[in-house]
């Protein structure tokens, strides 16, 4: 039962990043914002989430990340009720946002419970592939389950998330109570706050264009470089394949998204259900991936997956008109090389971390995660704006290709 408080808590992680997707249109309409700043309602999510993993970690071990983890649980259901009963943008984005800080508390207390529940070698490679499996499914499932809710209204997207986040809590009390605590290190407020003005600054400005967003990209890189670099090695290949995987694939959705239902005009429900394909096949992806690493090794498997990636992707840049002829072919193989990618990098980033350090191993590459799906929606925001498909779809291509180069240098200095 750990496993399965641990893995829905993921899940639902993953859904409430895509499960508004589909509901972006509706949300607009309903709120009256153009699709700038309705892409705020994805990064609003991402940015704090991003921002505040590094504290998050540290906080999962001073304070043991069982308790963390109820505490997460709980502000992340208030504020998706908050959402679901937004009347106005603000209050919406105000939500999101608290959504976000709620999971940078989350997502480490996640990690260190996994670190602390099972032991390094085959236990944790085991826990942590069905673990990954099924977060990855679930960043699938969110536009899935996002289109059928909005067919009634894109506030069930939000209060739909209530009765989960009571189980996992309720399920932590009485499962996941101990839990181990670190050395009582400083926690890294200046690296929280550096980490959320990078991710904040970067989107903004690739959002608003023109000097001044440029400006701020800038004074993003800025603000980024002066963050710690993770240790170890591993970590660091960890990190550099989480942010690649949400620039590619993790990114997809976010594409596939606008293209059915601007471009082709689908309804929210005929939308979500054109991903059920894609997201059967991420499931598949994350299912075989555990064997695949202790077949191959988890560097190999991770090249594997970030090339099978960037082959759907290309597929659906160089042909994304008509839906079974040219969409589902990309989405098929993209879907299981996103489930590979999802899976393995947290096996190559965890591999040399102690149990104790965990949470802070797991924020460490997280923030790299979700700093980089702030980034990349904003900047895909740019060529979807002037209905440049292909160009998006390009532009995720070469990020999966860039993290096969990555996972085949690791692999071949091992």
């Amino acid at each position: 039962m750990p496993l399965a408080v641990l893995s829905a808590a993921q899940f639902l992680l993953a859904l409430d990043y895509s499960i508004v997707y589909v509901a972006l249109p509706g949300i607009a309409r309903d709120l009256h914002l153009g699709l700038s700043a309705a892409q705020w309602v994805v990064s609003a999510y991402a940015v704090p989430f991003a921002g505040f993993l590094l504290l998050g970690g540290r906080l999962a071990e001073r304070v043991g990340p069982g308790r963390l983890f109820v505490a997460a649980t709980l502000l992340f259901g208030l504020a998706s009720a908050a959402g679901g009963l937004a009347g106005d943008g603000p209050v919406l984005l105000a939500a999101r946002a608290v959504q976000g800080v709620a999971a940078a508390l989350l997502q480490p207390a996640i990690l260190g419970l996994l670190g602390a529940r099972f032991p390094a070698g085959p236990a944790r490679t085991r826990a942590l592939s069905v673990w990954s499996a099924v977060g990855a499914s679930g960043l699938a499932a969110g536009v899935v389950l996002g289109g059928a809710l909005t067919r009634y209204s894109w506030r069930w997207t939000f209060l739909v998330n209530i009765p989960v986040t009571l189980a996992c809590a309720a399920g932590a009390a009485i499962w996941l109570r101990s839990a181990v605590r670190g050395p009582a290190d400083r926690d890294p407020v200046g690296a929280a706050l550096l980490g959320t003005g990078a991710a904040f600054g970067a989107s903004l400005g690739l959002t608003l264009g023109g000097p001044a967003g440029w400006a701020m990209v800038a004074l993003a890189v800025v603000l980024l470089a002066l963050t710690r670099a993770p240790q170890p090695r591993s970590l660091r290949v960890g990190a550099v394949a989480a942010a690649l995987y949400m620039a590619s694939v993790g990114s997809e959705f976010y594409v596939v998204t606008v293209m059915l239902q601007d471009r082709d005009g689908l309804s929210p429900l005929r939308a979500g259900l054109a991903f059920v394909p894609l997201a059967a096949l991420v499931t598949v992806g994350g299912a075989v991936t555990g064997r695949l690493v202790r077949r191959f090794g988890a560097g190999r498997t991770l090249a594997a997956g970030f090339v099978l990636a960037a082959a759907g992707l290309a597929w659906l840049a160089a042909a994304n008109r008509g839906y079974a002829a040219a969409i589902l072919p990309g989405l098929l193989v993209s879907g299981l090389g996103h489930g590979i990618v999802y899976t393995s990098m947290f096996n190559v980033g965890g591999r040399d971390v102690p149990a104790e350090r965990q949470s802070s191993a797991g924020a460490v590459m997280t923030t790299a995660q979700y700093l980089s799906g702030a980034v990349a929606i904003a900047a895909l925001t740019l060529p979807l704006r002037a209905g440049s498909y292909s160009a998006a779809f390009w532009a995720t291509a070469a990020a999966a290709f860039a993290g096969a180069l990555v996972a085949l240098r690791r692999t071949a200095a091992d």
